[in-house]
């Protein structure tokens, strides 16, 4: 092709002519010669342009309007300006952006004196004028913004906003032939120059963001593609700018660069490699040469941090491919060696050693007007290697380009960029940029003079580059690209075009027009022209892009050419610790260590989870916890750590895996909850000086007294705690975050602290309009002038007060980021141009600046992130810049004392059960199984209200915070299950009072004598010798002492019986138990079935357990049956007690505290233990009577051993550890303690009675002799015929109080006495015995028939095969109450007489016989059934009568423990009966029946006619209350009947037949049948429709109902992701809606675009589409779920688990696509649900849970679970998604495959895209629990309870939303 000429003549003349080729244009002389772009030609013309510049000319000629089209970078704009200077045509240049409006391009309306005018902009100007108009942007602009150009590019017309109208020459001309000038001036007629052309400059849509051209202005363009230059003409170009270069380095580098822009880089989406910041690089080669290119290429391209691993791989790729990877080889600059200006050196500059491998390189850089100095002299940074060697890295970039800086947050980037400028003797502008910024606060802001004109303000990025300063903008990652492309001419050519209408050029282009044409600096600015200062430069901070999200992969193309980039990575670990000694020098060592391990264990791994809390554990937070270290050292680091990252309110997930991080760096929490009672929690002030606990500070005194704030508080400890936790960061000079759930009183605190303080405050209340411009002023208009009001945030820090923000998660995080400076640097820019700065000597001479007060502090107040605040995440986004505290609801113990303070007439019973029944709910909240976290402001509520109204009963009260709930059924069957639990009667109604049917008593009758025979002739022989001799003691050996939850049940929620509150004991199914006794309300259970103790407090919350099988002699067989009794000591040893086993006469003594247990060997000769006669001793018929103890006085600390048949008694001394054996003449078959020195004994064989006396002291000098006296019964007459003398099962050892025993015998009488319990009586009352020495009366309430031993046939045990009575007789004497408690088999009960004719008894484990001798009356009480029973029927049958044995508990009930372990507690004493019943009733409230009635009371004296109240109610009771809901079933559920009856009820005075209030309140019978049968017809239809039977729906309900209520909190969760996701967004420059007051002056001027509305965002073009998050279940359905679902059900778990899965993500398939896939010992990969058939409905779901079973159990054996997991992972990291999850449901029995964990953890992390998670549903053991410690945290979870699953994938899910959010 000819080369193409350029030619013109000597400019001035008329003729001068422009060749390019063959192409002539004239020249003419512009009238504005400043407004002609110069310098923008280069000598040498690459080829390609001058085609390009022909081509532009040849439409310029035609009069067309051009399009330059082509990827991002100056080119296009390059070769447009240089047409514009060839051809000397003036330029207006706008850059269109999305705050661009018709305003900015037609006429803006601007207020001079008083009236508003029309201004022309830039298309009116360049029209009238004869201008060129450059759009730059296109694609930027709003969709409908441009086409207000159209008319005046097709027809060059426009009509204006102030009634001119525009027409094209021709017209014009035409129309002047005809009429006179003045005529059109008239007519407002005004002519467009011929000379007016549009060149429009924009990016090809589709391939980048933005919005596509508009297909009628797209008609009205020509367009050219503008693609980079040529590889050759590009070549020389980079030859040029670095001559010293090698060629072939070069062409590497073009080469590289030209491969990452191909098609196929894109398709594989790449973004395009800048080009043109190529030349930029080249220079640093050129004086550089021995810099790795690669290195250079990452500051072009930062591949590393913006692409994710297949990106990564394929630009390394490319650099291989052109052998640029030699990042390892070359060196890099090492540090800034020194800085100097002076002599030799150009002024504004100075000249910067680098030292880099072994040499140095001096360059000559931009630098400020301060004076440089040298690298390590700031007092404030601490340089470590990595900072110098990044410094070094920024000098060279500096010397060609402008720097951008990525990384995480509080990595410190504004340090390095401080410590940059100060070195160069920049001052610096730091500009906080935010997500809703617009162009307009980027470069200009609009206000009003004094006179009420509109001017201009230049904003601070514009100040800074005519001052030349070093522009900092802090978050360029958060400004929309639109907004950003405004700056991109400034960046590329140092040019900018404001609104005003002023101009900024580049220095030498200023220069060179001022030169040309001979104007003084005044003229030219008199023109609005101002020159770019050459040292000025900018420095952006960024976040690193999230690579794959939609939303935050801010780093495109066009970002890409605008700086050269610097990664700030994390530090590595010893720089940081010299940093954190730098800073804090008397840091505690080990906590350092400590806290460095953990950060760097956290940084390194590659799970999202712990990403994500290694970035809330940044630099800036490590400073900060060293700081608080150094200052106060004895605080635990895992203190620290939890505060830094929130772990209170962590999802359970990265809760977990946070905790495991801290203990595998041996952080430990140092808690003892002991010492957190003793210390200090109260707060004085003394002498002005504020002590909080253990720390002191000044109170201040402030100058308004009116602000400081006083608020009603009442002091409780763990308040104290987090005041004094802020204390000590407060007088660390932080700023505060208080992070809660709603009404855990954040706001109290705050005020209580600050009025502690004496502190005045600021208040802030956030909302979702917060925006930038109201957090710092609020413009108002008076008179026509714009006055900012200070808001509370300017006066905080103008006057040093405190601001409290509050609910600072409502407000978008962009806004709230703003704080970040101020917190930060103490700077900030306000929207009427003045600014805050923290440096008060900045603020002296400087008007508009102010400085910020030293006193100043922020305490911010947020809720918790995530579920149900749906706020948005402040913590995120800003928390590493305050110090961060969780308030938590306080613990019960607190809570009870505050509430006391709230309602000190409320009773504690009601006060505890609320501070248990809410401080369940919190704990449900928090694992998610209910939505609302209840907090402290609803209780106190409650108690407020009961302080007022004591008479309304607490579960009406309660009604006022759940009433909310009282329409999701699911929620309420949760709360009121919960407030059952603990007792609260919500439901009850005051009928509801089930006691048992009472039965008379025969009469007592005298029965006979007991006479004590006294001395006699006989009596030598029945002196007893005895002798003493010291225990032998073993041990003691520690054993571990286990606490467990107890879940403890309060019996009387919805009807009042005897039973008061049960639980279950956690023991395996196995067990048995064997003894219970009680101590000071203390239970102490024994078991038998491996032997074990546990024990728990009635009324406490855990119970403690010690397992014994370790001590007690193991048999040779697993046939020995060992048989416990417990003995609780008392005195010095309370809360020891003794273990005795029959068999082997084990004596151990347990202390339960530390876990010690001894042995106490009695004598050597009986300690053989079970002898072994023969194989078979266990079954003779003769077999082994066994060691009994009595326990009577074993509070006393002694205890006596007997054999059964033995001739001897060994008395046990556990204080003195002396034994001393009595030996008899006869063989024992039962003794029992009477007192302590008269034991009846009863003889084998004959079972005759002795009375045994002993002297008081034992083992004292002189032996005691011990007498033995017969006791002789005599009936009374012979009449009766002698009663066989029989053995008692129980005689007290504590008489009958008087009143008790003259109520029992019906005679008033005071004497000794003794309760006997036979099995042929009731009760027998022995008078005068054992103390009066005459005949004792025996009085007796008979039986009609003796108790019979055994217990008959049963269900269970078929018929009874044991011989010899059972070993525990469960009776006890409660000679308080006057009562005598047995618990007795169902066959000894008269069920006849207590249940009616047509009722079947219930199941019962037992009942228990009350014999009341004061009201002379029995009733049974039944005891329920237990749940689980263990197989060893008959060893049950040896030990007891009925399955549960008995002890008494205070002094009007017992306990009862079943053997399967369940305890319950029964009140029986009637006086205590009575008094509860009362409670009861008062907590469900009184309410009689009459109606609520209004009165007015008239002050007129006279009283109003008021109706008369009724007469008073016969049953003086207390009144009974209904309550709110009707019926347990109907209520408000029942088809929205139900409860609604009129409030009335017959007047009680005449007997009347009285309606009941359930009567009243029921809905008609024919109603609720019609409803039933409404819903059952609809049932039915429904079957028909989907064609299921109905045994199958009944088979699908049973799975589905199982997990009903986790469905709903699984979907509730996902409403919440979906409600997130639809937040909507503010659109600007709407003609209607809210003023937007950024735009106020705009309004005074009379725009109409004024104004903003909320509106649902459309997502930008070009930007990826929401994808469904990918969700993968895989189901074991191997051999083994079908073998051991028996055992622990697991395959029912895993139906249950995928039914769950299949409805709650019905109807969510757009959010979520999941599919099931199973994997057996057939396969890994069976299909059971494929993601574009998901099933519809029950039948579809049921048939998945049928092959799921079939399959299981037809299938091979084997286990794929390691290769279904990993194909899952694989497969679904290759296809497209928001989120991939893989949730693998399997058994634990991995061992048993030779599967080992490690290969399972690696494959479930393979995939960093790839959340896999195991949940192990079945375990033999305690697999599962040792597979979980092997794998990575977080990721594995064992659910043994179907309940757990939807928890568990609810923090599968929320886990991986807050990190994405």
């Amino acid at each position: 092709d000819t080369s193409t000429l350029l030619q013109w003549g000597r400019p001035g003349q008329w003729c001068d002519t422009v060749t390019i080729g063959d192409i002539k244009y004239q020249l003419k002389t512009p009238k504005n010669p400043e407004l002609v772009p110069v310098n923008h030609t280069s000598e040498s013309l690459p080829q390609a342009v001058a085609q390009h510049l022909r081509w532009i000319m040849q439409k310029d000629l035609l009069g067309q309007d051009v399009f330059l089209i082509g990827p991002p970078g100056p080119l296009r704009r390059s070769v447009a300006m240089q047409y514009l200077e060839l051809t000397k045509r003036e330029v207006e240049y706008v850059a269109l952006s999305r705050d661009t409006t018709e305003s900015d391009l037609k006429q803006r309306r601007e207020i001079r004196s008083g009236t508003a005018f029309y201004i022309d902009q830039c298309a009116v100007r360049a029209a009238t004028e004869g201008r060129i108009l450059v759009l730059e942007g296109l694609e930027k602009a709003e969709r409908n913004v441009l086409p207000v150009l159209n008319n005046l590019l097709e027809n060059r017309e426009m009509q204006l906003e102030d009634g001119r109208f525009l027409v094209s020459a021709q017209r014009y001309d035409a129309l002047l032939q005809e009429h006179a000038k003045e005529e059109l001036d008239a007519w407002k007629i005004v002519r467009v120059s011929e000379d007016f052309r549009v060149i429009a400059l924009g990016l090809p849509v589709p391939r980048y963001k933005g919005n596509p051209l508009d297909p009628p202005l797209r008609s009205r363009f020509q367009a050219r593609d503008v693609y980079y230059l040529p590889f050759k003409d590009h070549l020389d170009l980079l030859y040029q700018a670095g001559p010293r270069v090698p060629a072939e380095r070069v062409s590497q580098l073009l080469s590289c660069a030209t491969t990452l822009c191909s098609q196929e880089s894109a398709s594989l989406g790449l973004p395009d490699f800048p080009v043109d910041s190529l030349s930029a690089a080249v220079q640093v080669l050129d004086l550089f040469p021995m810099v790795s290119t690669q290195q250079l290429i990452l500051r072009l391209y930062p591949y590393q941090t913006m692409l994710g691993t297949e990106g990564r791989t394929a630009v390394e790729g490319v650099l291989r491919r052109f052998e640029l990877l030699d990042g390892t080889r070359q060196a890099s600059p090492q540090a800034v060696v020194c800085v100097e200006q002076g002599q030799g050196v150009i002024p504004g500059k100075a000249a910067v050693t680098l030292g880099i491998a072994d040499t140095t390189v001096t360059i000559q850089v931009p630098a400020g007007q301060r004076a440089p100095r040298p690298a390590n002299a700031s007092a404030t940074f601490i340089s470590t290697p990595s900072h110098a060697r990044m410094l070094a890295e920024m000098m060279q970039s500096h010397l060609v380009k402008d720097i951008c800086l990525i990384g995480p947050k509080g990595c410190g980037k504004s340090a390095i960029a401080r410590e940059f400028a100060e070195i160069l003797g920049y001052s610096t502008e730091p500009i906080m940029l935010y997500q809703d910024m617009t162009a307009r606060d980027l470069l200009q802001q609009r206000y009003t003079l004094p006179n009420g004109d509109t001017a201009w303000r230049p904003a601070p990025l514009v100040s800074a580059a005519r001052e030349g300063k070093l522009a900092v903008l802090d978050g360029i990652h958060r400004v929309n690209l639109g907004t950003l492309a405004v700056l991109s001419r400034l960046l590329h050519e140092r040019e900018l075009t404001l609104y005003d209408g002023s101009r900024l050029l580049r220095w030498d282009r200023y220069r060179a027009v001022k030169e040309e044409l001979h104007l003084t600096d005044q003229q030219l600015q008199d023109r609005c022209v101002f020159p770019v200062h050459p040292a000025f430069r900018i420095v952006a901070l960024a976040e690193p892009p999230v690579v794959g999200s939609s939303s935050q992969q801010w780093l495109g193309p066009e970002v890409l050419t605008m700086f050269l980039f610097h990664t700030v990575g994390t530090l590595a670990r010893d720089e940081e610790a010299a940093i954190i000694h730098g800073t804090t020098p008397h840091v505690p060592g080990e906590a350092m260590e400590q806290l460095l391990q953990l950060t760097h264990n956290l940084r390194q791994t590659k799970d999202p989870t712990a990403q994500s809390l290694a970035s809330s554990l940044s630099t800036r937070q490590l400073l900060r916890i060293c700081r608080r270290l150094s200052q106060y050292p004895e605080e635990s680091v895992a203190h620290a750590v939890n505060k830094a990252c929130l772990s209170r309110f962590l999802p359970s997930l990265a809760r977990s895996s946070l905790q495991k991080n801290l203990s595998d760096c041996l952080i430990e929490e140092r808690t003892d909850p002991a010492a957190e009672q003793k210390e200090d929690h109260t707060c004085v002030v003394r002498d002005g000086i504020l002590t909080l606990g253990r720390i002191s500070a000044p109170v201040y005194s402030p100058e308004e007294k009116t602000k400081v704030p006083d608020v009603l508080f009442y002091d409780n400890a763990q308040h104290m705690m987090v005041m004094e936790d802020m204390l000590k960061d407060f007088l660390l000079g932080e700023h505060l975050l208080l992070v809660g759930n709603q009404g855990v009183g954040k706001n109290k605190i705050v005020d209580r602290f600050l009025h502690l303080m004496n502190r005045p405050r600021e208040y802030l209340q956030l909302h979702r309009d917060t925006t930038v411009q109201t957090l710092t002023l609020q413009p108002s208009v008076r008179d026509g002038i714009i006055v900012y009001e200070d808001s509370p945030l300017v006066r905080a820090v103008k006057q040093g007060h405190v601001l409290v923000v509050d609910e600072a998660d409502k407000a978008p995080t962009n806004v709230t980021c703003i704080l970040k400076t101020l917190v930060e640097s103490g700077e900030m820019v306000l929207a009427d141009g003045r600014r805050i700065v923290s440096d008060p000597l900045d603020a002296v001479e400087r008007p508009g600046v102010i400085a910020m007060h030293p006193d100043f502090r922020m305490i911010v107040l947020a809720n918790r992130p995530g579920f149900p605040f749906l706020g948005n995440n402040f913590f995120g986004a800003l928390g590493d810049i305050f110090s961060c505290h969780a308030v938590d609801n306080p613990k019960p113990q607190a809570e009870f004392s505050m509430l006391k303070r709230y309602g000190p007439d409320v009773p504690d019973v009601v006060l505890q059960k609320l501070v248990a029944a809410f401080g369940e709910l919190r704990t449900m909240a928090d694992q998610g199984t209910i939505s609302y976290p209840y907090s402290t402001r609803e209780v106190v509520n409650i108690v407020k209200h009961l302080q007022k109204f004591p008479e309304e009963g607490l579960a009406n009260v309660v009604g006022n915070v759940f009433d909310f709930d009282s329409y999701n059924k699911d929620t309420r069957e949760v709360l009121v299950t919960a407030l059952h639990k603990h007792g609260i009667p919500i439901g009850a109604k005051p009928t509801s009072v089930h006691l048992a049917k009472e039965l008379p008593l025969p009469d007592c009758k005298m029965v006979g004598y007991w006479t004590v025979t006294q001395e006699s002739s006989t009596c030598r022989n029945l002196l007893c010798p005895t002798e003493s001799r010291r225990i032998d003691i073993k041990g003691p050996v520690f054993l571990r002492v286990q606490g467990y939850p107890l879940e403890r049940h309060e019996a009387r929620a919805l009807n009042f019986t005897e039973e008061r509150a049960h639980w279950q004991i956690p023991m395996n199914e196995a067990n048995i138990i064997c003894d219970v006794t009680t101590a000071n309300g203390v239970i102490y259970v024994a078991s038998c079935n491996p032997v074990g103790l546990y024990a728990m407090r009635d009324g406490a919350d855990e119970l403690r357990c010690i397992e014994l099988y370790d001590v007690f002699p193991r048999s040779i067989s697993a046939v020995w049956q060992p048989f416990i009794t417990v003995a609780t000591l008392g005195g010095p040893l309370d809360g020891q007690v003794v273990l005795h086993e029959e068999q082997s006469n084990t004596v151990l003594h347990l202390d339960l505290v530390t876990g010690a247990v001894r042995r106490l060997v009695l004598s050597q000769a009986k300690e053989e233990g079970p002898v072994y006669k023969n194989s078979t001793w266990w079954n003779t018929k003769d077999s082994q009577s066994g060691y009994r103890i009595c326990r009577e006085f074993a509070h006393k600390n002694w205890l006596l051993f007997y054999k059964a048949d033995g001739t001897w008694l060994d008395v046990l001394d556990v204080l003195q550890g002396q034994v001393h054996t009595i030996s008899l003449p006869i063989s024992l078959r039962a003794v029992f303690l009477v007192t302590e020195d008269h034991w009846l004994l009863i003889e084998s064989k004959t079972d005759r009675k002795f009375l045994l006396t002993k002297p008081t002291h034992m083992g004292t000098e002189e032996p005691g002799v011990c007498q033995l006296h017969t006791v002789s019964e005599e009936g009374i007459s012979t009449g009766f015929g002698t009663t066989e003398p029989a053995v008692p099962h129980e005689v007290s050892s504590e008489q009958l109080p008087n009143e008790n025993l003259s109520a029992a015998l019906g005679q008033k009488i005071v004497s000794p006495n003794r309760l006997v319990c036979s099995p042929s009586a009731y009760a027998d009352i022995v008078v005068g015995f054992p103390e009066l020495l005459s005949p004792s009366e025996v009085y007796s309430f008979k039986r009609a028939r003796s108790l019979t031993e055994g217990r008959g046939r049963d269900l269970f045990f078929g018929s009874s095969h044991r011989s010899g009575p059972a070993k525990r007789v469960n009776c006890v004497t409660l000679v308080q109450a006057n009562q005598v408690v047995r618990a007795l088999p169902p066959t000894q009960v008269p069920l006849g007489d207590i249940y009616p004719k047509d009722v079947t008894p219930p199941m019962t484990a037992a009942y228990l016989e009350v014999t009341d001798l004061n009201s002379k009356n029995v009733k049974y009480i039944p005891v329920p059934r237990t749940g689980s029973m263990s197989p060893y029927t008959a060893w049950i049958s040896k030990l007891s009568d009925t399955d549960v044995v008995i002890a008494p508990l205070g002094s009007g009930g017992v306990v009862t423990v079943d053997m399967g372990g369940y305890v319950r507690l029964w009140e029986t004493g009637l006086d205590k009966l009575q008094r509860s019943l009362l409670e009861w009733r008062n907590m469900i409230g009184s309410e009689d029946g009459r109606p609520i009635q209004i009165t007015v009371q008239r002050d007129s004296g006279l009283d109003a006619n008021s109706p008369k109240h009724g007469k008073t109610d016969p049953n003086n009771a207390p009144h009974i209350g209904g309550n709110q809901w009707a019926g347990a079933t109907g209520g408000r559920d029942t088809a929205g009947l139900g409860g609604k009856g009129g409030p009335y009820r017959l007047d009680a005075g005449h007997k009347v037949y009285q309606v009941s209030q359930e009567e009243k309140d029921a809905v008609p019978e024919h109603v609720k049948r019609a409803a039933r049968e409404m819903a059952e017809k609809a049932f039915k239809e429904r079957l028909k429709e989907i064609a299921m039977s109905e045994y199958d729906a009944d088979t699908y309900q049973r799975i589905s109902s199982a997990v009903r209520r986790q469905v709903q909190s699984l979907r509730i969760i996902l409403d919440s992701l979906q409600a997130k996701g639809k937040e909507r967004q503010w659109l600007k420059n709407q003609a209607l809606g809210e003023l937007d007051d950024a735009k106020i002056i705009d309004g005074l001027t009379g725009e109409k675009a004024i104004y903003k509305r909320r509106e649902e965002l459309e997502p930008e073009l070009g930007s990826p589409q929401q994808k469904p998050k990918r969700l993968r279940l895989l189901a074991d359905i191997s051999g083994s779920m079908y073998r051991f679902n028996g055992v622990d059900g697991r395959l029912e778990r895993s139906m249950e688990a995928v039914c769950m899965v299949m409805e709650a993500l019905e109807s969510y398939e757009h959010k979520f696509k999941y599919d099931i896939t199973g994997h057996s010992g057939d396969g890994f990969n069976i299909e059971l649900v494929t993601c574009d058939k998901v099933p519809k409905n029950n039948k579809h779901r049921l048939k998945v849970l049928k092959t799921m079973h079939a399959h299981s159990q037809f299938c091979m054996s084997g286990d794929y679970t390691l290769e279904a997991t990993e194909h899952a992972v694989r497969e679904l990291a290759c296809e497209e998604a928001d989120e991939h999850f893989v949730i693998v449901l399997s058994d634990a029995n991995l061992e048993r495959y030779g599967i080992n964990p490690e290969r399972f953890a690696r494959v479930l992390t393979a995939e960093p895209q790839v959340h896999a998670f195991a949940i192990f549903i079945g375990s033999l053991g305690d697999q599962a629990q040792r597979l979980q410690r092997t794998l990575p945290a977080g990721r594995s979870f064992v659910a043994m309870d179907t309940k757990q699953i939807p928890q568990i994938l609810q923090q599968i899910f929320t886990s991986t939303v807050l990190s994405s959010a």
